[in-house]
């Protein structure tokens, strides 16, 4: 099994896709080759979630105040990736905000790293225990072979370091489903089962992260919108309870955008 299947013909359309140069800000364009993989890993939950080491993966581009940003001015991308504990809040973080808007994570930083969302699943036994450290990436990257061939043998070695148990991906834009698809079939080649929030059912379908929980969020607020915590524990709660019955790699579709139009349209939040 391969994270990036077919790597060499995916160099290949790359590099003639950057030969075009048609990228414009975020938007990679109408040509870019977007990852496609035939196949996904699949690891079974050995474990009920609320006895696991549940981590989390964010794409948002999240460093600590006074440390070094991501660079998003690299044509393929910032390959890098950030450790953080999860003690800090949100006057601790920055953003390198590429591909999304960044007003809903400014305004809450749970929209998109949902740190005290998670804290609260610990608290009331829904997880075992939230992983002390969280990673961050910033998503935006065109340049999916070199992320898999760098980036993602460093991240395996940490995660596997922390004995992490599953893992909760939560994507930005939508390069960055693409690049957290990777992400989770890399950590599911370890052997630790991972769960992908998504808002771009297209694009996990192609690239085939080993299990997706779908829902028309937005991005920028994958993870429920901003000052709306019953909303986010919602989107998160159903996507972790997805983790332990589902026995094949699948994109499952979320109830949660349902319930929250009845809310709107009752003036509910």
């Amino acid at each position: 099994m391969e994270i990036l299947e077919r790597a060499e013909e995916w160099r290949d359309r790359y590099a003639r896709w950057k030969q075009i140069n048609e990228m414009r800000g975020d938007d990679v364009g109408e040509h870019y080759p977007w990852v496609k993989n035939r196949h996904a890993p699949f690891q079974p939950a050995r474990r009920a979630l609320p006895m696991l080491n549940l981590a989390l993966f964010t794409s948002a581009g999240a460093y600590l105040d006074g440390t070094d940003p991501f660079d998003t001015s690299v044509f393929g991308g910032d390959a890098s990736f950030r450790e953080i504990p999860v003690e800090v809040g949100p006057e601790d973080l920055k953003w390198a905000a590429r591909g999304y808007d960044p007003a809903a994570v400014l305004e809450d930083m749970n929209s998109q790293v949902p740190i005290a969302r998670l804290k609260e699943f610990e608290g009331n036994g829904i997880i075992g225990q939230l992983n002390p450290v969280f990673w961050s990436l910033c998503g935006f990257v065109p340049n999916a072979a070199r992320f898999t061939a760098t980036a993602l043998p460093q991240l395996v070695e940490r995660v596997r370091r922390y004995e992490v148990q599953a893992a909760l991906l939560v994507p930005a834009s939508r390069l960055c489903h693409q690049t957290m698809s990777l992400v989770a079939r890399a950590i599911e080649m370890a052997g630790i089962p991972t769960m992908t929030l998504a808002v771009s059912r297209e694009t996990v379908e192609r690239v085939r992260p080993p299990r997706a929980a779908y829902y028309p969020g937005e991005f920028g607020c994958v993870a429920g919108k901003p000052n709306w915590p019953e909303y986010q524990r919602r989107v998160l709660d159903e996507a972790l309870r997805l983790v332990e019955p589902v026995d094949q790699p699948s994109v499952r579709n979320l109830v949660v955008a349902l319930e929250t139009e009845v809310e709107m349209g009752r003036g509910e939040r």
